[in-house]
């Protein structure tokens, strides 16, 4: 049955109750009270609720029962900010000169061509990438609502489930960050192909909001486009509909200057100073981008302990500028990493880019150790998304793991006790050769278990939006 014409019927494609297994890593990196280390000859044992029930270091040969996983385990890395429909961007934004406002235009014309049938066949091949590349949960940034023209579909949820269940066909967890987005400007209408964004108000977003249901593999969220997207008198209602629930609240922050420029024109304060001033900062908040901030905007980021998702390759792809991580980072904003546009797919190439980033900026190495970055990338990112108990090696954490092989051309050489030196700068998406969800294998041996052809899928999604 299709997406678009179920009026609100869920669709079926769910992931199978992973078995009981035991897992033989041959090297893991796993947490210590002096910080996370590399054991060898790992036993992994998976139990009832997809969770770990042992691990067990230096259990010597891989036993006859147990799933060998040669190379280095690490955990699921969580993608902290996705637009699952910028994939099919991929390539006709490369060509001529212009700017994040020039991209923009051709965001939208993609936008406008996709349905709940498209978006649900586009994000399956999206995620079964992302699976391919070590990701094991996404937070997808969700604001295509409606139809083109702001019509809204039989359920009104149509594309956020179209998301839902995309997830579950790529077999990895999601954390649907529904957002709301009323506004082309401050003070202004949205554009004609902004309108499907649009619910006209906060209240209303939040009515449509409370529809959405958690599954298995599926946690609610909630997103404020940016201070220019929603009204200053309605991001509280954004923010008040997260704190009820406890549920993570996302929000892009200060990713281009004009965007402060135009705050501070229509409101006397940085963007920064306008969501503290409305509630919307804090533990569970996640700003994304966060590039140009003045230091009182970091002290309230910092003092507020608000969660930093910054995107390095879209960040560079789009010209945005370097932020200023490393001192929010300092400051006790804890860091996490995001895919955004998929211009690349490679949590690997995230993690690094951020010290490669401060490298090139400052001219001096060393701002971050390994440790650090896959922690942004892994029990950092997940938190972000509202799974705390994802993200590490440990008994009674989701089974949520990913394999990075040792004998490329890329990690072949140094030594495995390096293995978060070589994970970080070294491999890349393409050394992934095992993923498991809830304790269940969908990437063995560099294959997608439940999306064959990933390649093709690509294909095959993105020509059907004729763009």
């Amino acid at each position: 049955m299709s997406v678009a014409r179920a009026g609100g019927a869920r669709t079926t494609g769910r992931a199978a109750a992973a078995p009981t297994t035991t897992y033989w890593a041959q090297y893991a990196w796993l947490p210590h009270a002096n910080g996370p280390v590399v054991e060898q000859d790992v036993l992994i044992n998976t139990g009832a609720g997809g969770k770990i029930a042992r691990v067990q270091p230096d259990s010597g040969p891989c036993p006859p029962d147990a799933v060998r996983l040669d190379g280095l385990l690490l955990p699921g890395q969580a993608n902290a900010h996705s637009h699952a429909f910028h994939r099919a961007l991929r390539g006709h934004v490369q060509v001529g000169s212009g700017t994040f406002w020039t991209w923009r235009d051709t965001m939208y014309r993609f936008a406008g061509a996709l349905d709940p049938d498209s978006y649900l066949e586009l994000a399956t091949a999206a995620y079964a990438e992302m699976a391919l590349a070590g990701i094991t949960a996404v937070g997808e940034f969700h604001y295509l609502h409606h139809a083109p023209g702001g019509v809204r579909y039989d359920d009104p949820n149509a594309m956020g489930e179209a998301l839902i269940e995309a997830a579950a066909r790529a077999g990895i967890r999601i954390t649907l960050l529904d957002t709301c987005y009323l506004s082309s400007g401050f003070g202004a209408e949205p554009t004609k192909p902004q309108r499907r964004f649009s619910d006209g108000d906060a209240e209303a977003w939040a009515v449509r909001a409370d529809a959405l249901k958690p599954r298995e593999h599926a946690r609610i969220g909630a997103a404020i486009h940016s201070v220019r997207a929603v009204p200053a008198e309605q991001l509280g209602t954004v923010a008040h509909w997260a704190a009820m629930r406890k549920a993570p609240l996302h929000v892009h922050l200060s990713e281009q200057t004009a965007e402060n420029d135009a705050c501070l024109t229509a409101h006397g304060v940085t963007p920064t100073r306008l969501l503290a001033d409305h509630g919307a900062l804090g533990p569970r908040t996640s700003v994304v981008h966060a590039t140009h901030l003045t230091e009182e905007d970091v002290k309230l980021l910092t003092g507020s302990s608000t969660t930093v998702c910054m995107c390095p390759t879209t960040e560079r792809d789009l010209a945005d500028g370097i932020g200023p991580a490393r001192q929010l980072a300092s400051g006790g904003c804890p860091i996490t990493l995001g895919s955004d546009s998929h211009a690349v797919v490679d949590p690997f190439e995230e993690a690094r880019a951020l010290e490669l980033d401060e490298r090139l900026r400052t001219r001096t190495r060393g701002h971050w150790t390994a440790n650090s970055l896959l922690r942004a990338g892994s029990e950092d990112g997940h938190a972000s998304l509202g799974w705390p108990e994802a993200g590490r090696i440990e008994a009674g954490s989701l089974a949520d793991f990913t394999v990075i092989a040792l004998d490329s051309v890329r990690t072949a050489g140094p030594a495995p006790r390096l293995g978060a030196e070589i994970a970080v700068f070294a491999a890349s998406a393409a050394d992934v050769r095992h993923v498991v969800v809830g304790g269940r294998h969908v990437v063995k041996d560099g294959v997608h278990a439940l999306v064959p052809d990933v390649p093709g899928a690509l294909r095959s999604s993105i020509a059907a939006l004729s763009c």
